[in-house]
């Protein structure tokens, strides 16, 4: 674990804090892997997780959104694997 989003309610500031303090603790993301609790509704968060180098996505999948995800990870040639499971539950 190199950094956590902390629960926010935009996905996309979870996934640049996380980024973010990466960066401040000076480690190397190239080639990591995002993981989330929740679906991602957006591609935002992937192209934030693309310009830092993240080369594999882990999510629950179950967006309305799913298969523009699906596309942003494969413009990216990242991996994306959908867990089909929620850790949290609003």
């Amino acid at each position: 674990m190199v950094a956590v989003g902390m629960g926010m309610t935009s996905r996309v500031d979870a996934a640049k804090a996380a980024l973010r303090k990466a960066e401040d603790l000076g480690i190397d993301v190239s080639g990591s892997v995002l993981a989330s609790e929740a679906f991602f509704p957006f591609r935002d968060s992937i192209d934030a997780a693309q310009e830092a180098g993240v080369k594999c996505v882990i999510e629950p999948g179950g967006s309305i959104r799913d298969d523009e995800i699906i596309e942003a990870a494969d413009e990216y040639g990242m991996s994306l694997y959908f867990s089909n499971k929620r850790h949290f539950l609003h």
